[in-house]
């Protein structure tokens, strides 16, 4: 975080495409201001290409003539049902609207629409970190307009809206899942008004699209902590309302002094874990999901305790129909989080025993491709308070690995032996022991590339004189 003057301000933003859009702006005697995600991310020195110009008076007018001063480079795109126009521009996207202020009804975010002041836009705005804007015009260019101190709230690492935060939330409740999301990607915290809104107002969730919900899951899923997101979620009552399957996990029972851990705490360290060796969405997906089976599995055992048999098999069952409610893809993406969940403790298993060369071969066969991301969501889920016994895991762990490479090195090689051996051979073509036999069974070694290539030669003169017979016994083709 960097705060920066006004003047500071108007030589960051001393760049072709904003000078234009003031002189545009100025000429065509409208205000105008960047707002929201890059003024914010400007202050956050974080990189952005996106670009959100609010002007009071018609936003689309501004992109037109903006068009025209770019020329064919730029390319313009008009929504006028919403009111908003885009100029794409070299890597740079840059959205208009005219300021407006908004009105909504009970059940819809989508709202009322009117004409309004720059105020009026800001009052609308989600957040205060969002709610900043700098002054595009010639004479006012750089000036910062922060009526909710969102600056200072950048400093203090906080999220809290402009304006009561029931009202804000209630208006439109993805803005509650936005609120997490950002607090995630940023790693701030959630003002406590702010946060008991969303607990007041988690049931206006059901309104959103699930294609919506998703999308600011997986944003909070790709952040580099994403428990921090899921904590929030489950805390202010979201989570029981999006994922059920999740928050069921969040209990402990004990019984005659026996007590099995916490799974739905489990679940978001392996998801950390997962999270600090791949950026794969899907397989942190898998690692959210891959002990959901444990609250239909979970037995007691007057000897063993508490068990959880079957639950990787019972998991697996329960993601095609929680990819289909919340909306997420039901193809490959669907079936690869689904075989990490069923195969989640088949390395465990071994790791846990002697390594046989036969188990490992059939954990490839059954990973396949996917065999790596199978042992980062294994080791991941090696949580075990118990230092000794989680290195006892984690060494055992390590020596499947070497065997995974071995056999993997071992069957490509055998995979280079040919198909049939000297007595196939003699049996196919009635022969008896003789050179022909090597001869053939040798060329039966060769790649089938290079055994294309000799053939080529030998029809194509390549090698020995063209027109010339290559010397040695005749192919075993000719003497049947």
């Amino acid at each position: 975080m960097k705060n920066y003057t006004d003047a500071e301000l108007a030589q960051l933003l001393d760049k072709d495409i904003f000078k234009t859009i003031g002189r545009v702006a100025d000429h065509l005697h409208m205000e105008c201001y960047v707002v929201g995600g890059y003024v914010r991310d400007l202050f956050l020195e974080r990189a952005s290409n996106d670009i959100d110009v609010v002007v009071v008076g018609s936003g689309i007018r501004v992109a037109e003539e903006l068009k025209a001063q770019l020329g064919r480079k730029a390319h313009l795109s008009v929504f006028r049902n919403f009111g908003t126009a885009q100029v794409k521009y070299r890597d740079l996207e840059v959205e208009f609207v005219g300021a407006r202020k908004e009105s909504y009804s009970h059940d819809s975010r989508k709202p009322h629409v009117e004409d309004g002041t720059l105020e009026d836009d800001q009052n609308r705005r989600d957040f205060t970190i969002n709610a900043l804007a700098i002054c595009l015009n010639h004479d006012r260019f750089g000036e910062l307009v922060d009526p909710f101190d969102g600056v200072y709230d950048m400093e203090d690492g906080i999220i809290r809206t402009p304006l009561d935060p029931d009202i804000t939330f209630s208006d439109d409740p993805l803005r509650m899942l936005r609120c997490i999301r950002f607090a995630t990607q940023l790693n701030f915290y959630i003002e406590d008004e702010t946060f008991d809104a969303l607990g007041r107002n988690a049931e206006r969730i059901k309104i959103i699209s699930g294609e919506r919900v998703m999308e600011e899951l997986n944003k909070i899923m790709a952040t580099p902590t994403p428990s921090k997101g899921f904590v929030d979620l489950h805390r202010c009552g979201l989570l029981q309302i999006l994922m059920p399957e999740l928050t069921n996990l969040d209990i402990v029972e004990t019984r005659n002094g026996k007590k099995h851990k916490n799974n739905f705490y489990h679940t978001l360290e392996v998801l950390d874990n997962v999270a600090r060796h791949s950026d794969n969405i899907w397989l942190r997906w898998a690692a959210l999901l891959h002990d959901i089976g444990k609250t239909k599995s979970k037995r007691w055992d007057p000897l063993q305790g508490w068990t959880f048999h079957n639950h990787n098999f019972i998991g697996a069952k329960m993601v095609p129909p929680l990819f289909r409610r919340l909306k997420l893809p039901m193809d490959a993406k669907m079936k690869y989080v689904q075989k990490m969940v069923d195969l989640h403790m088949r390395p465990i298993v071994i790791a846990d025993e002697e390594v046989t060369d036969s188990a490992v071969r059939r954990l490839i066969n059954d990973a396949g491709d996917d065999i790596d991301d199978l042992m980062i969501l294994c080791e991941a889920d090696i949580t075990s308070k118990n230092h000794e016994r989680k290195q006892r895991f984690l060494d055992n762990f390590a020596a499947v690995r070497v065997k995974l490479a071995d056999l993997k090195e071992r069957d490509y090689k055998r995979l280079l032996q040919p198909v049939i051996d000297g007595n196939e051979i003699m049996e196919m073509f009635h022969l008896q022991p003789s050179r022909e036999v090597g001869t053939e069974r040798g060329r039966a070694r060769q790649p089938r590339a290079q055994r294309a290539r000799t053939a080529h030669g030998a029809t194509h003169g390549e090698g020995p004189q063209h027109g010339h017979r290559l010397t040695g016994p005749e192919p075993i083709y000719n003497k049947v």
